[in-house]
């Protein structure tokens, strides 16, 4: 599991003298120079921290994941975090992610069952598809990937994920071939930024 952490002093600095620069251009000179004096408030400074990590379900269906993204590191790095965004973004084409309710599972059934009426598998065999070599189940992944997407943003607020009561991260595993049944591993990178607590 790979993890960054980017220090952003000298681009506030840098920051802090081009906006110097254009107060000069527009506006008094008192005022360019009382904004010179503002030093940067360390605790206020941007943070980012990146992690991949890697998720295998089951079977083909929708998995909920939160807790697999909320723990260790990536949890530690959060509660850095008292304003911000985190972002995850799956790096595949038959796999998507999504948020949606995280109690009652026959949820998780049913946008699978709905998913498979939008674009069913019999689109390969009557003409409706040309990219069909790789199995009935791999471009019905390709469009279900691009209906649901391959991120998601949260919001991060005093530390922890501002998710509703009822919301979880969901895995969207497209594919029942290829290796579902002995596991698709499925890499996600989590990229967290915001202002430290």
């Amino acid at each position: 599991m790979a993890t960054t952490a980017l220090s952003h002093h000298q681009g506030h600095l840098e920051l802090s003298r081009f906006v110097r620069f254009l107060l000069l251009l527009c506006c008094s000179p008192a005022v360019a120079s009382g904004f010179s004096t503002m030093a940067p408030n360390q605790s206020a400074l941007p943070r980012w921290f990146q992690h991949e990590i890697s998720v295998t379900a089951p079977s083909r269906g929708c998995h909920l994941i939160t807790k697999e993204i909320v723990t260790g590191p990536i949890q530690e790095d959060i509660k850095q975090v008292k304003m911000g965004m985190c972002n995850l973004f799956i790096q595949h084409t038959s796999a998507s992610l999504t948020i949606n309710e995280n109690a009652d599972p026959d949820v998780r059934r049913d946008m699978e069952v709905a998913l498979n009426k939008l674009v069913p598998a019999s689109w390969c065999r009557d003409g409706t598809f040309v990219h069909t070599m790789e199995g009935d189940d791999d471009m019905p992944g390709h469009v279900k990937t691009s209906l649901m997407g391959p991120s998601v943003n949260i919001p991060i607020r005093n530390g922890r994920l501002a998710l509703g009561t009822w919301q979880g991260i969901y895995l969207n595993e497209h594919r029942n071939q290829g290796g579902w049944g002995g596991g698709h591993t499925r890499n996600i990178v989590v990229t967290i930024q915001g202002q430290s607590a």
